[in-house]
Formats: structure tokens, sequence, C-alpha cells
């Protein structure tokens, strides 16, 4: 298969662009290199992608609507929509960045779909538009609360998908992302802080004194989740919850990592950004790829813990 994959220099782009380049797929990967994080992490997934023959990296924004469409002579046969400007905090100093890079570029992205005929398009949503529900396991049907402008953007994504799907066809799927954590990873997201804190003697700020809760879940089950549904054929426009349903405290997996390794930290209160906790129900997603082999999070913060020392990401 043709895919494309936009974000490919981030965290879930390169990890999924390497499997389907294992697999032999061709994968045209698009990424702007923006500076939110470390572009030397960035710079360094996309030169391990570089490895394989059947990659090509275009740099450039999706809001720059001419540049994507240059694209127009390749035949995709999947597209994967990853990039965005993420953060929830980062939306209240810099909201305009959203709007371009989320929703702008989203437009210009099934715009691109629509004129040219690609009408298959995965793509990233969040498990930030629940916002702060008393309801869980948060199931798909729920109404959406979000209270961040990076969770309206997402909002307004799916909005998008499901007008274009019944204007123009288009067939999408929506990946509701809760807190995906593996190799590769992003160095803003708290399980690479706390590593980076250690490696490096520094302190770890804890926001809500740790009294908040996320429904970790591992990066290679996400990708084999979405290589199920690349296979599948895609109808309709459908919205997946993308979890492992097994949330954790943070205040405990603070206190756990503790117990084997020097970490300095201060408690602080809660953001304004943040959400208490995100629980996900995944049974709609398991019976949609009939995946149900979960990574368990203790065993694999360790060896994620191992990786990131071996390839010296608290140097970046």
């Amino acid at each position: 298969m043709k895919i494309l994959i936009t974000g490919a220099a981030g965290f879930i782009g390169c990890n999924l662009s390497e499997y389907f380049l294992e697999k032999k797929h061709e994968i045209f990967g698009i990424d702007n290199l923006d500076d939110y994080y470390s572009v030397k992490v960035k710079k360094k997934r996309i030169l391990n992608l570089k490895k394989y023959k059947k990659f090509k990296f275009f740099k450039f924004d999706l809001s720059n609507k001419k540049k994507l469409f240059n694209l127009k002579k390749i035949k995709f046969d999947l597209i994967i929509h990853l990039a965005a400007q993420a953060g929830v905090r980062y939306s209240f100093i810099n909201p305009d960045k959203y709007y371009h890079s989320n929703i702008i570029s989203f437009i210009n992205l099934v715009e691109f779909s629509r004129k040219y005929n690609f009408n298959k398009i995965i793509y990233a949503s969040s498990s930030s538009i629940y916002g702060d529900s008393k309801k869980f396991p948060l199931k798909e049907n729920q109404n959406p609360q979000p209270k961040n402008i990076y969770a309206v953007s997402k909002q307004i994504n799916e909005e998008i998908a499901d007008m274009y799907h019944k204007l123009y066809n288009i067939n999408f799927v929506g990946l509701r992302f809760f807190t995906i954590y593996g190799e590769w990873g992003r160095p803003d997201m708290l399980l690479f802080k706390i590593f980076k804190s250690h490696l490096n003697k520094k302190k770890l700020f804890i926001n809500n004194f740790g009294n908040h809760s996320r429904d970790f879940t591992y990066i290679k089950d996400v990708i084999k989740i979405i290589d199920i549904i690349s296979r599948n054929k895609i109808k309709n426009h459908q919205i997946f919850n993308i979890c492992s349903n097994n949330p954790v405290n943070i205040l405990n997996l603070i206190n756990k990592f503790k117990k084997n390794f020097s970490l300095k930290t201060q408690m602080i209160k809660m953001h304004k950004a943040d959400v208490l906790k995100t629980h996900g129900d995944n049974k709609k997603i398991k019976k949609f790829t009939k995946f149900n082999k979960f990574s368990n999070f203790n065993e694999k913060f360790f060896d994620v813990f191992n990786w990131y020392k071996q390839n010296k990401f608290n140097k970046l």
C-alpha cells in the first residue's frame, strides 16, 4: 500500500511509519518539525525512518494548502492523519497555533481527499474531549465536555469528519487516544519527564500533588490496532477509544519509581487545563479489531525506561 502519514516525526507517527515500512508498505511522511518540544528528537526519529528505501519525507506545514495539493499525483491507498499541535496547557499560551495546526490543517487534508478522491482517512482525536466527566469508564457515545482549546480543536475535527462523510462519502475512523507511552515517546509527557529528572538529577514538578490518574496505553498496542483498522473495510465515520481500560494513579506511580531510583519531586496544584482522571472503555475497539492483549503497564514501564537510558534521550 501507499500510505500518507502526517506527523511522521511525532511519537505515534514515527512508530507507525516504521511498523508499516517493516511490512514493506510505501510510506510518505509529512511533518513541519515544529519546536513545541525538542526538534533534535524529531530529527532523530526521521533519521531512523530514512534507513528504509520506501520512506519519503516532506517537510512542510499542512496549513500550506499548495504544498499539500502538490502530492495529488500520488495515488494513496490510505491517509493517516496524526499531525497536530499537542499539549493541553500550551493551548492557553498560544491558542492560535491550535487553530492553524489542528483545524485549518485538518480542513486542508479532507479537502485534498475530497478533490482527488482519497476516501479512506484514519485520524487522531483525543480523550481530552471528554473533559472532567464523572461517569467512568468513558464511552464513545458520551457527550464531549472539552475544557481547553486543544480538546475543542479535536472535537471540531470529529464534527468536520462527520460532515464530510455525509456530504462527500469520505470514510473516516477517528481515534480518541488516551495517554500513549512507549519507545520514541514525547519528552514533554510524564514518563519521559520522570526518566529525565532521575538521570539528570533535576527536580520533577508533580501536578495536582499526584492526585490524578491516567489510562496509559502502550504504543505497540496502538500500532497493532491501527494496522488492523487499516486492513479492515472502513465505512462511514466511526469513533473509537484507544485505551487500556486500566487507569494508573500518578502518586502511586511516582512512589513506586522512588522505591528503586532516586527522584527529586515537588508537588504543585492542579493546572486549569488538566482533567482529573482519564479512564476509557475499550469494548468497542476490541470488538471491531478482535485485539484483546493490551500490555501490562507495570511491566512495560521499566522496559521503556531501559530503552530511554540506552538511547540517551535525556541528552536530547
